[in-house]
């Protein structure tokens, strides 16, 4: 009983875990004809999908029973997911990274570009916002 108390406070790694949706929904949407297509078309062979099933299950062992080996293989599937998605950022040798923010990064816009802000439509609402009411109803043309 002292296992089970244990086991259901808050992990550490408990805020990587994704609803159990989500993995049935990324392992469907990856096996879908549209998303094979694309992955043909962008690596030249199918993706393993196997994965975001595998993370389905663990995520129902950890949510109904508290599975900790399947709780240590799922946080374990995101870290590798996570590194994956941020090596390309990590390798870039291109930029230089910045310590702290310009000195100058809050300094009023020009004034042309405040002009031309005013009358767009972040601008109206920002105006509405202001005056905590709903300004005459404008037409705005977006193209899409």
């Amino acid at each position: 009983m002292a296992e089970q108390a244990q086991v259901k406070n808050p992990l550490e790694y408990e805020w990587m875990v994704r609803p159990c949706f989500q993995y049935k929904d990324e392992y469907s949407d990856c096996t879908s004809i549209k998303s094979r297509f694309n992955q043909y078309f962008v690596h030249g062979e199918n993706t393993n999908c196997e994965s975001w099933q595998t993370d389905y299950n663990n995520c129902k062992l950890w949510k109904q029973l508290q599975d900790e080996t399947a709780f240590n293989a799922l946080v374990q599937s995101e870290e590798k997911r996570r590194m994956d998605r941020l090596r390309p950022h990590y390798a870039n040798s291109v930029w230089k990274k910045r310590q702290e923010p310009p000195k100058n990064w809050n300094t009023p816009l020009p004034d042309w570009l405040q002009e031309e802000n005013a009358v767009s439509f972040l601008g109206v609402k920002v105006e509405e916002m202001q005056a905590n009411k709903i300004i005459e109803k404008r037409t705005m043309c977006t193209i899409s």
